[in-house]
């Protein structure tokens, strides 16, 4: 992390401390299902402890996205249609909602900040599915995915005013949006979202690979790789909006184990269905 000032790491460290906790409940879901044997009926044990989070799923299984025949009324049949991944994320999503302010900021649109994040994240997991699925675990990349831009998050509520400078700065000179705020605060999103991932007791490397998804000069890990790769394609193609404008030069500097940008869309095939199911988990985890 850069060197900070002790007045910034003070405003820094209130700042984070001001954000939301991360649900227990979700955490637990994430330490379950890390388990080839983790078991349908224990899950759903965990969730329906949580009756925010059970009424939010069965909203999804029951809404006009799925167009299921009949009516789901429990937890346990949920995992059966929708299976444990999709569940699992729609956990993570339902929480990452919840910690959301209501409102943006002046350039800041929270709605197509979470979009961009959910579909990081579902791009990152089939990156890491496809190309590193023996090195990188493809949950911790959807992890990865979805919290990789909190830090502007924490910006957005407790450094409004320097943070809209900074998106100003970003989208009238094509600047990276890391480098305006770390000109601007002295500290980027990467480094903030960091402190709050480690706040939130997710793993070291999950917590690096947050801090480190703009550091183009280190040593590569393929959790990185396929969030900062996921990352472009999706500022590439306006899945959602980040506030940080895509820059023409950016595939120079891609992760090489992918080939390029190009290629790998390619590969990866029609990525609506992922944009269509963040849009579809946003929208209903935004929901009372």
């Amino acid at each position: 992390m850069a060197q900070l000032s002790p007045e910034l790491e003070r405003r820094l460290t209130a700042a984070v401390d001001r954000m939301p906790a991360f649900p227990k409940s979700v955490q637990t879901i994430l330490e379950m299902t890390r388990s080839a044997n983790c078991l349908p009926k224990n899950l759903v044990g965990v969730i329906e402890k949580d009756p925010v989070m059970t009424l939010k799923i069965l909203r999804v299984v029951n809404s006009a996205y799925y167009g299921l025949p009949n009516k789901i009324g429990s937890v346990g049949q949920s995992v059966v249609y929708l299976g444990i991944n999709t569940i699992k994320n729609l956990a993570l999503s339902f929480a990452a909602v919840g910690i959301l302010p209501r409102f943006g900021t002046a350039g800041f649109d929270v709605q197509r900040y979470l979009l961009h994040s959910l579909t990081v994240g579902s791009v990152a997991r089939l990156l890491s599915e496809k190309y590193a699925r023996a090195e990188a675990d493809p949950a911790d990349c959807y992890v990865a995915g979805l919290l990789h831009d909190f830090g502007k998050v924490v910006f957005a509520q407790f450094m409004s005013a320097e943070f809209v400078l900074a998106l100003s700065i970003a989208a009238q000179t094509q600047k990276a949006l890391h480098v305006a705020e770390t000109e601007v605060i002295g500290v980027d999103h990467a480094c903030v979202g960091a402190l709050l991932a480690r706040k939130w007791q997710f793993g070291e490397s999950l917590v690096d690979c947050i801090r480190d998804h703009h550091a183009l000069d280190l040593e590569p890990t393929p959790m990185l790789d396929c969030l900062r790769m996921a990352d472009a394609i999706c500022r590439k193609h306006a899945f959602g909006d980040s506030g940080n404008p895509w820059r023409e030069e950016e595939p120079a500097h891609l992760p090489l184990r992918f080939g390029g940008m190009e290629a790998v869309v390619a590969a990866l095939g029609d990525l609506s269905k992922h944009v269509e199911d963040a849009r579809a988990f946003a929208q209903i985890g935004a929901e009372g």
